[in-house]
């Protein structure tokens, strides 16, 4: 395809996001249906246009950002990281709430909203590969490991966690995963799993038995009663997202045929892997796991291609924030997981999240092609 001509870096990458894209564009105007009955007099085909504009906007952005040289990020990444640190407290102080959290900020004049999660995690996992790069001989020793890499992770973890428990989680998850990847001693990542462990049972035990005692416990702990009860009334979602999964069978019920997005309240957003099950059926289902598996595997040969450091430390850990972000919404779509409230990435019907998500494989894209770039320079003076 010509379009590849103008398309640099990893082309199965490039691939994988049409795919996903366009996987994106089918399922949400059917998953929209009761959402524009409610609020738009059954017009669903705004919908459509507005997150098949999103999309476009996306790929220009990941475009932009596959052009950059990605050792501009490094710069980036130590004042993103310092930003981040106001834009979260003023999420939770004055941020556009949502039930009883605040995940949002609003950007005046336009209206448009962003979480600054989002925002902060592409420059923590920056952040950590920057100093992974370049303070690898302060890290031999642990309070090296505390001052210049736990206490920055654990500083944006706990401004996420009040309003948002899985994100904060998963983002923590995915900078210890770097942090093995980045060399950092073995009994050191012993101490650091040890200190998790100590820490995620006194949370349980105080989210079970004080919950009260924290932003958001009732809510925590209600989700993982009602996950482990198993009853109906309280897991409404699962349940109902459980029938979609069934009704969908091998091969789908066919294009627009679901009749679950009409009880699942985030039909297009939270559950859309439910619904494309239930329409395309357990084989696209499976398909579109690949799709997210090979990705992942992309990504660990473009840190191995790769001569610097920070390059394949980034392309890595954005490569696996995205592909964990996605196996943790199929697992809730599915009832093996708690409701989390995560998007499946380039998929899930949204505005920002989705640039967001662009924005991070351009980032990877920016490694593969300088690896590309890197590869012909070499053959050209052989």
């Amino acid at each position: 395809m010509k379009l590849f001509t103008y398309l640099k870096g990893d082309k199965v990458i490039w691939a994988i996001m049409m795919l996903l894209s366009l996987i994106s564009v089918l399922v949400v105007y059917s998953a929209v249906v009761t959402l524009a009955h409610k609020f738009k007099q059954g017009n669903s085909e705004y919908y459509l246009i507005k997150h098949f504009v999103i999309i476009v906007l996306g790929f220009g952005i990941a475009y932009v950002f596959h052009k950059l040289k990605y050792t501009v990020f490094a710069k980036v990444a130590q004042i993103g990281f310092l930003l981040c640190v106001p834009l979260l407290l003023y999420t939770l102080l004055r941020g556009v709430s949502a039930g009883d959290a605040s995940r949002w900020i609003e950007i005046p004049g336009i209206g448009l909203t962003f979480q600054s999660s989002d925002v902060a995690k592409i420059m923590l996992l920056l952040y950590v590969a920057r100093v992974l790069t370049i303070k690898q001989d302060e890290l031999k020793e642990f309070k090296g490991v505390i001052k210049l890499l736990l206490l920055p992770i654990g500083l944006i973890c706990a401004l996420i966690l009040p309003a948002n428990f899985s994100t904060a989680a998963l983002l923590f998850l995915n900078c210890l995963c770097l942090l093995f990847i980045g060399r950092i001693r073995t009994k050191f990542m012993l101490y650091i799993l040890g200190a998790c462990l100590a820490f995620a049972s006194l949370l349980t035990v105080v989210v079970l038995k004080f919950p009260e005692a924290i932003p958001r416990g009732s809510t925590w702990k209600a989700r993982i009663e009602n996950f482990i009860s198993g009853d109906t009334k309280t897991n409404y979602q699962s349940d109902q997202a459980k029938i979609a999964v069934a009704n969908g069978g091998v091969i789908g019920k066919g294009p627009g045929n679901s009749t679950q997005r009409a009880f699942l309240p985030q039909a297009s957003s939270d559950f859309i892997y439910a619904i494309i099950i239930e329409e395309y059926g357990l084989l696209t289902g499976f398909i579109m796991l690949f799709l997210y598996m090979i990705l992942l595997f992309r990504g660990i040969r473009i840190l191995r291609d790769t001569d610097k450091t920070f390059g394949g430390l980034i392309a890595i850990g954005l490569s696996f924030s995205l592909v964990f972000q996605a196996l943790i919404n199929m697992a809730v779509a599915v009832n093996l997981f708690p409701v989390t409230g995560q998007p499946l990435p380039m998929v899930s019907m949204g505005g920002t999240s989705i640039w967001f998500t662009m924005v991070a494989m351009g980032i990877i894209l920016s490694v593969s092609r300088s690896n590309e770039d890197n590869t012909s320079e070499k053959l050209e003076t052989i």
